[in-house]
């Protein structure tokens, strides 16, 4: 009530009200509420050859992985220390040369004391365990700035022109603001356009929650699942259609 007056009064603009909110709202809330669930995770495997490697990095445009064995999280790789093995160096690589020790977090770790934590530990990323020590996913710095600032777009996210992008067999990746026009365009789909103006806007009234990465829903023979949101919309969906 406070910051609404203040900014009633022109002391607080809208946009730092909008984030000054957001920050109280971080303070309530968990790793869990934000990561990326295990079964979404891209990582390496630990016996992986340098151009296995290389494939990975070129298809995610991700920066760091975690290295698996089995189900058991061994470190984290890297895409930057892997120029070191370019051309003819690849025969000389070693995964241990350039493993890097991971992060570990509970899900039950408060957002604001893992933001202090990736600062103080110069961490990107953290791998977040279960009540069993189970690895339950991932969390980054930027999915906890996300829930302050919103959507954070680098180099390697799709603009608005590539709003839509298969990525296998009869697979999809589609941005939460796309136009429902443009996706019934692109799929010849029918969904209504009355509504809701996105498909982020149309997925989230089939849930009729807000949702968590790693949940899917169905809407007729489509099934959307979550890939990124935060607290305010959707931002990326795998969307498929039965056959």
């Amino acid at each position: 009530m406070v910051l609404h007056r203040a900014r009633d009064a022109n002391i607080l603009s809208p946009e730092m009200l909008v984030m000054t909110e957001s920050v109280m709202r971080v303070s309530g809330m968990q790793v869990r509420d934000v990561m990326v669930p295990a079964t979404l995770m891209i990582g390496v495997d630990e016996a992986s050859s340098a151009d296995a490697i290389y494939t990975v990095v070129v298809e995610s445009g991700h920066s760091r992985f975690p290295v698996m064995s089995g189900q058991e999280v061994k470190g984290i790789l890297l895409a930057k220390d892997l120029l070191l093995y370019a051309d003819q160096k690849k025969a000389s690589f070693r995964m241990a040369d350039i493993l890097r020790p991971a992060f570990f977090v509970p899900q039950s770790k408060r957002l604001d004391i893992l933001l202090r934590d990736f600062r103080v530990k110069r961490n990107h990323l953290a791998i977040v365990l279960d009540e069993y020590s189970h690895v339950a996913g991932l969390v980054t710095i930027e999915d906890v700035l996300e829930e302050i600032v919103g959507e954070i777009e680098d180099e390697y996210d799709t603009d608005s022109a590539d709003d839509i992008r298969k990525r296998g067999e009869n697979i999809f990746l589609v941005r939460g603001r796309t136009p429902i026009a443009d996706f019934n365009e692109f799929f010849a789909s029918g969904f209504a356009e009355d509504e809701f103006d996105t498909i982020g806007g149309l997925v989230l009234k089939s849930f009729g929650h807000f949702p968590k990465r790693g949940e899917s829903t169905k809407m007729g023979d489509w099934r959307f699942r979550v890939l990124h949101c935060d607290s305010r919309r959707i931002h990326l969906l795998e969307v498929k259609k039965k056959i």
